[in-house]
């Protein structure tokens, strides 16, 4: 009767335990929250090193004299004449990103394929004298063609941008330029056409440069961009002796060589790419 007992007091405490769990309320499950997901932020800080390619409309502004032996001004004049070609070459630099803004150090050099030709007349009788006798006889007409090619040129500039977005830049960028330009002439009297031959000079000058761009990720660590340069390489001189018959002439030039150049760019980016942002 005993053990009868002991066996019902358990089942109805087990029972009542039951009831009392079933009354009380359910816990929520628990879950871990996933990170939120933001999109990658492009890091632009960084060295990098890429290759250009495109079109220059350059401009030359020229003085020319021709004098005698003596230094005597027999003949003088000046044009203008367009310096336009294909220029291509490379480029390396560093950027640092400040939030929203780049700065930025850049150097390139560039090779180019600009020329153009100034065409000067001294007219008759000018620069060589009529030769007196029996009859007189007028000197001829002295032509002067003045050809200038820019061989190659490079600037040293720094750069300022603003991201229009993370993974597009806007920027201006200026500073240092400097190039080479080759010139000859081809001077001769109208009568026979037979030049002189006279030999090429080649000046390096220093001047400055002022432009702008646009630049873009476009995959990994390459960026592609588009920019335009203004690059003044200042004054060229020099002057080209030649004697006709038994006339000295010299030939004195003084040249303002600008440029306008419109030019595509890759750069490859070392270090990564982009940062990661949950």
């Amino acid at each position: 009767m005993k053990h009868l007992l002991i066996g019902i007091s358990a089942a109805a405490s087990l029972l009542a335990t039951g009831a009392l769990a079933a009354d009380l309320p359910a816990k929520a499950p628990v879950y871990t929250k996933a990170p939120a997901y933001v999109e990658p932020i492009y890091d632009w800080t960084g060295f990098y090193v890429g290759g250009n390619v495109g079109y220059s409309w350059g401009r030359a502004s020229d003085s020319t004299t021709i004098t005698n032996a003596a230094g005597t001004v027999l003949f003088s004049g000046t044009n203008r004449t367009d310096l336009n070609g294909i220029v291509g070459g490379g480029q390396i630099g560093y950027n640092w990103q400040m939030q929203n803004y780049l700065f930025g150090l850049e150097a390139d050099i560039q090779g180019s394929g600009e020329k153009g030709t100034h065409d000067y007349l001294c007219p008759t009788s000018t620069c060589i004298a009529p030769v007196l006798g029996a009859l007189v006889v007028p000197g001829p007409a002295v032509s002067e063609a003045l050809s200038q090619k820019i061989d190659w040129f490079g600037t040293v500039r720094g750069r300022v941008g603003v991201l229009a977005a993370p993974q597009i830049l806007l920027y201006a960028t200026g500073g240092l330029a400097y190039g080479e330009v080759n010139s000859n002439a081809t001077i001769a009297p109208v009568t026979t056409g037979i030049s002189a031959a006279i030999p090429g000079v080649n000046t390096t000058n220093v001047g400055w440069t002022l432009g702008a761009g646009i630049e873009g990720a476009i995959g990994g660590n390459w960026t592609a961009r588009v920019e335009y340069l203004y690059v003044d390489l200042g004054t060229v001189s020099g002057s080209f002796a030649t004697t006709i018959g038994t006339t000295n002439l010299v030939s004195n030039y003084s040249t303002r060589v600008t440029d306008n150049i419109l030019r595509a760019g890759i750069n490859y980016k070392f270090g990564g790419p982009v940062v990661a942002k949950y």
